[in-house]
């Protein structure tokens, strides 16, 4: 199995419902569904399954083909597309609607947004959104303490994506302009059986594995030193992050 098919395969079954919680922060400003939402690096299909009820018609959009043999069982009502933001197979003034959760951090920035307004229809909006990874409980600090000697043992790599937030995108010469921006805290509820699987999907993980760490062993040593932080129960597990709507300069 490859890299991308073994990623997508954690992220279909073991990543937990983040994507729906943010969306329904956009459904909460919408009068009515709009027909067509294009998601841009859909991956899996998560992120675009929570667009259900948001769009009429919905398309993920991914560069890793990979990562798409999943979706037929993640998003069995979405349409997807093997392609680049930079490149999107999609045509001019199509789409009402595009997301990207946590993709553009990846793509080449400069070159996507000259795309988004070419393929947004008339009185589009973007919307661009991401979460951090769940490293605190809502009510300890055991969790945010353990999570920093995993991240010490297995670090984030420095490639890991350029940083974006609501401030950095509102001051982008883009050719779009932020109209709303909300900074959140997610409280997902998990316990130690499903957080654990949760951390082999995170890229810390991945990249460990990359450089030669067993996979196994890894999940046995967060397995066991995870146990006593959850202490045989489930827990709320914060997820941060923001949410901006974006529409074209005129």
């Amino acid at each position: 199995m490859s890299l991308f098919a073994s990623v997508g395969e954690g992220y279909a079954k073991s990543r937990p419902p983040v994507h729906s919680r943010v969306i329904d922060r956009l459904r909460a400003r919408m009068s009515a569904p709009v027909t067509r939402a294009l998601d841009v690096g859909c991956g899996a299909g998560l992120s675009t399954r929570a667009l259900e009820g948001v769009a009429r018609e919905r398309y993920g959009l991914e560069p890793a083909v990979d990562m798409l043999r999943w979706t037929p069982a993640v998003a069995p009502q979405a349409e997807f597309i093997a392609g680049m933001a930079e490149q999107m197979p999609v045509r001019e003034r199509s789409i009402d609607l595009i997301t990207a959760a946590g993709s553009l951090n990846f793509c080449d920035i400069e070159a996507f947004f000259p795309e988004a307004r070419r393929v947004l229809a008339d009185n589009g909006t973007l919307i661009v959104y991401d979460f951090n990874q769940g490293r605190r409980f809502s009510d300890s600090p055991a969790l945010n303490d353990w999570f920093a000697e995993f991240a010490r043992r297995y670090p984030r790599p420095s490639s890991a994506g350029r940083k974006l937030d609501p401030d950095i995108l509102a001051a982008l010469h883009s050719g779009f302009r932020l109209t709303a921006s909300e900074r959140f805290d997610i409280a997902v509820t998990l316990d130690h059986d499903f957080y654990v699987p949760y951390l082999m999907t995170e890229v810390n993980v991945t990249c460990a594995v990359q450089s030669g760490e067993p996979a196994d062993a890894i999940h046995e040593w967060c397995a066991e030193t995870l146990r006593p932080v959850f202490d045989g129960r489930p827990r709320d597990v914060l997820f941060p992050g923001y949410i901006v709507w974006m529409v074209p300069e005129v």
